[in-house]
């Protein structure tokens, strides 16, 4: 492998590492198996010959399907449900409320949940996560804005009512415009 490969790929592992455990969590992975899925996608693409035409998304879109063929196993499913309370350890620097929203999210359908890892944590267009989940950007936008919702009611049931009132801290909250098309 040549410099210039290598680069590319260190420098899209730099950027995007912590995003794809996190969102490869939101595909239902512990996080030993996600970095596991994580290490397989990157070997992959040290094997390219040349970096893709849209590194950031081919990258995305193998750490997903690799992520998607790993939760396939029966065993590794066993292993998975035996871990799925501990789906977000908790973080003594992570505050309350970051723990509740945690909670709140491991709890969404896994399409709500994927969609609003996709845009929130990797700042994809609806556009951009239609054309990864091979759907409308319709699709993506209602499920973001229904995960959305259940998060913000499941937050208001757990007394976190003060804080979204304020919606100082907590934009990420807000429902999105509805897509039109072009």
């Amino acid at each position: 492998m040549n410099k210039a490969a290598r680069h590319w790929c260190e420098a899209l592992y730099e950027t995007q590492a912590a995003a794809l455990l996190l969102y490869g969590r939101a595909l239902g992975l512990s996080h030993s198996e996600a970095e596991d899925v994580l290490q397989e996608t990157f070997a992959a693409l040290l094997q390219l010959a040349q970096a893709p035409a849209a590194p950031r998304h081919y990258c995305l879109r193998a750490f997903r399907n690799r992520a998607l063929n790993y939760r396939r196993s029966l065993w590794r499913r066993l292993v998975r449900e035996l871990e799925a309370r501990h789906w977000f350890e908790p973080s003594p620097e992570h505050s309350h409320w970051e723990r509740a929203a945690m909670r709140a999210l491991a709890r969404l359908p896994q399409e709500q949940r994927e969609v609003i890892v996709l845009k929130i944590w990797h700042g994809y267009s609806f556009q951009a996560i239609a054309e990864l989940l091979d759907t409308s950007p319709n699709t993506v936008a209602g499920r973001y804005r229904y995960g959305l919702q259940k998060l913000r009611a499941a937050l208001q049931t757990q007394g976190y009512e003060d804080e979204l009132a304020t919606g100082e801290s907590h934009a990420w909250l807000e429902t999105p415009a509805p897509v039109t098309p072009h």
